[in-house]
């Protein structure tokens, strides 16, 4: 993903430099595109259990960015237990999303 805008140009301005503010204005694109993905019009819409789908993936993005003060064997273990806990919560988040939607008499 590093390199996920070599290829787009930005327009030439010459009061604007976007080479170096590339990634910012790529993480700000996608917080709007996420923001708007997750607007409900009612409040009653949202389960509640959906939020794990979202809070836990970010807990083990903590474990897994937090390596480097580590030693080795401690290092493999708590990569271990990172990539574990994303690959429940990959499973845990598909569970409640077809029983939300799948599941649902029509």
């Amino acid at each position: 993903m590093a390199g996920f805008l070599d290829n787009f140009h930005w327009p030439e301005y010459e009061c604007i430099d976007w080479g170096e503010r590339r990634n910012a204005v790529a993480s700000v694109v996608t917080g709007i595109l996420f923001f708007t993905a997750v607007v409900y019009r009612r409040p009653e819409q949202l389960n509640h259990a959906f939020h794990t789908c979202g809070v836990f993936p970010t807990l083990a993005f903590f474990i897994i960015k937090m390596l480097y003060p580590m030693l080795r064997t401690g290092a493999w273990v708590w990569l271990f237990i990172g990539f574990v806990s994303m690959f429940g919560v990959l499973i845990a988040s598909m569970w409640i999303l077809f029983g939300a939607y799948v599941t649902q008499p029509l």
